[in-house]
């Protein structure tokens, strides 16, 4: 798009050119269900260490249940973005998704029966991390499949940090509310 498109008669930025990518069928469905999955892992990172915290007053604890939802990423993350090459994005996110899914189920289930204890905490944490070092490499890459043509990809990639940034944002604020409200397990 030229410059001339991109501004209104007043000279400011046009809203649909920002969300342009909007435009694809595919990114948009994947734009809107990115945006919730991504709040509520932000609502969860937030809550674990909260219920960590209640559970045990111990700071060493918090710094296990951290590390135990870090290494993943960090000991796998190598052999997961040569695999996610080989495999299909598509089917690794959607299985990713699920088990993130059922992680955060399992997690919240324990916790709202009173079952959860801090073993629990750190194995789901250990899961999650695992989760995470497949699901971001083959999501990054996959964004580029869902828009047809080269002209939105770079806007596509432009909301795609948006999205986790907003996700970011707006997550812990709600799971602050949620936890001063309802208590961790929701």
């Amino acid at each position: 798009m030229g410059a001339k498109n991109q501004f209104n008669d007043a000279g400011t930025f046009r809203v649909n050119t920002i969300f342009r990518s909007l435009r694809h069928r595919n990114y948009r469905l994947f734009f809107s269900g990115q945006s919730v999955s991504l709040i509520g892992t932000w609502m969860q990172r937030i809550a674990l260490p909260w219920a960590v915290y209640r559970m045990t007053d111990s700071e060493v604890l918090l710094g296990v249940v951290g590390f135990a939802g870090s290494i993943p990423s960090f000991v796998l993350a190598p052999f997961a973005g040569v695999l996610i090459d080989r495999w299909s994005r598509y089917r690794v996110m959607l299985v990713t998704q699920i088990i993130s899914m059922i992680q955060a189920g399992v997690l919240a289930w324990l916790s709202l029966t009173g079952s959860l204890d801090i073993w629990h905490i750190i194995v789901l944490s250990l899961a999650l991390g695992i989760i995470n070092t497949f699901d971001m490499p083959a999501r990054h890459s996959f964004v580029i499949n869902m828009v047809n043509g080269k002209e939105d990809i770079g806007n596509a990639i432009a909301l795609n940090s948006m999205m986790f940034n907003g996700a970011r944002l707006i997550g812990p604020s709600i799971a602050g509310i949620v936890l001063a409200t309802v208590g961790e397990g929701s």
